[in-house]
């Protein structure tokens, strides 16, 4: 065999060997390139539907190009990080071997101890490619990046709006459990419990919140909550009544009367044990270590400092209850601004603090300026030339006149057909009484 055919079937091997390696090589790089993209084109689709919404000014180059260096780059990394498993010429020539099963006669040749084998029309390198598999990633995320340019996104506004008001019986609540917890008046557990309501009636959805059923439940917490304050409120009063009544009268008072008084302050701390709300647990111990069978040996300042904690517990209750936010929308109205001032009169502008000298003052305009009365004028009448078009109640004419009176005397028979004309009572009741009644009448005026 001459060196020239030699020469042209090592260069034939040589380039089928080459295109094998592209080949696998390619799809090695696209093995490796297959999740990352996918994984990348999640995140751009966000990414540009997040842009599109911030940004409503934008080139519309800017998108397009932004996309296709992101991939450029990511395919650059992924061809480095596969070219560690690309397979050359001399790895082809051996795969092209073993699947035609040419007994190493690619390998002899290239070692030079052995011809190259005649070119062959069609090389079988043992490799097919799988379409589904290597079609997926690319199509999956080409979907995602179109969605990404392509779905429709508002524009963000530069006022968001508002958040939705909540009912302002949550805020009244919630600042009178506020303050009660800066007092430190109340047990702690009971204003979490307390809370704990609140927050089960906000967590609902928006459009529940003023619904039937939520401001029923409202309702219900907000009043149980002021009954409860009330009673605490109400046996602290009670409890101090009872003990200053006890250090008054403790050396004039019998001992039934120190009894009963006594037991009004056992009834006192008893309520404020047993309800729901209970107040402070320094003062509730405080109340309980008292020893009121021996009230000799508690001093003046013992007795004074514990009337002073319930006072103190009680009125600082009593101005929580009712004063947070959302007062009723009624008092508002009714009393306005404050700032108008009342007259002796009653007109003044605006609303004040009526008194007796002063007027009742509240804002006479609360309603509204009143409307211009419309003039109706008087009455005309309407002469109807055609009649037959009349209906019932139509005014027909309007004239002056006088009732014709009959001022002649009334009389009455007297004696058969005698006429005799009636005097004094006689015209009023002989006529219409029976001789009966006649007779009684005439004796009473007799």
């Amino acid at each position: 065999m001459t060196s020239g055919s030699e020469n042209s079937n090592r260069d034939h091997w040589l380039s089928k060997a080459r295109q094998v390696a592209r080949q696998v090589n390619l799809a090695w790089w696209l093995e490796t390139l297959s999740a990352p993209l996918l994984i990348a084109a999640i995140i751009g689709a966000a990414g540009l539907l997040v842009v599109r919404r911030e940004f409503t000014i934008i080139a519309p180059w800017i998108l397009p190009a932004s996309i296709g260096g992101s991939i450029l780059l990511l395919a650059l990394a992924c061809w480095a990080r596969a070219a560690g498993k690309f397979e050359q010429a001399e790895q082809s020539l051996v795969r092209i071997e073993a699947a035609m099963r040419m007994r190493n006669s690619l390998s002899a040749a290239r070692a030079g101890v052995a011809p190259w084998p005649a070119p062959v029309e069609k090389i079988d390198a043992g490799l097919a490619w799988q379409w589904p598999r290597l079609l997926v990633p690319p199509i999956g995320a080409l979907v995602l990046l179109a969605a990404g340019l392509l779905i429709p996104v508002a524009a963000k506004s530069a006022n968001p709006p508002a958040p939705a008001e909540q009912p302002r019986a949550w805020k009244q609540l919630a600042a009178e459990l506020d303050k009660l917890t800066k007092e430190e008046v109340v047990d702690e557990k009971y204003l979490e419990e307390t809370r704990k309501k609140l927050d089960e009636l906000k967590s609902q959805q928006e459009e529940q919140w003023f619904s039937h059923s939520s401001l029923e439940a409202t309702d219900s917490l907000k009043k149980a909550h002021h009954a409860e304050a009330e009673r605490v409120e109400r046996e602290l009063a009670r409890a101090d009544k009872a003990l200053g009544d006890l250090e008054k009268n403790a050396s004039t008072a019998s001992q039934g009367e120190k009894n009963r008084m006594m037991e009004e302050f056992d009834q006192a701390l008893q309520g404020l044990q047993n309800g729901a709300m209970k107040p402070n647990p320094a003062l509730l111990e405080q109340m309980k270590q008292l020893d009121l069978k021996d009230m000799a040996k508690l001093t003046p300042e013992q007795i004074d400092q514990l009337r002073e904690n319930l006072k103190k517990h009680a009125d600082a209750i009593k101005n929580g209850e009712g004063k947070g936010d959302g007062e009723d929308w009624s008092d508002e109205l009714l009393t306005g601004d404050g700032e108008g001032e009342g007259k002796k009169d009653g007109q003044g502008q605006g609303a004040g603090q009526g008194g007796v000298d002063r007027g009742p003052g509240h804002d006479p305009n609360v309603l509204g300026a009143e409307k211009d009365r419309v003039d109706t004028g008087k009455l005309t009448g309407l002469q109807a030339r055609d009649l037959s078009h009349a209906t019932p109640g139509d005014l027909l004419e309007l004239q002056d006149g006088e009732h014709d009176v009959d001022k002649s005397p009334s009389k009455i028979s007297e004696g058969g057909n005698t006429e005799a004309t009636g005097k004094g009572g006689d015209r009023v009741w002989r006529d219409a009484l029976d001789p009966a009644e006649q007779r009684t009448l005439k004796k009473f005026f007799e």
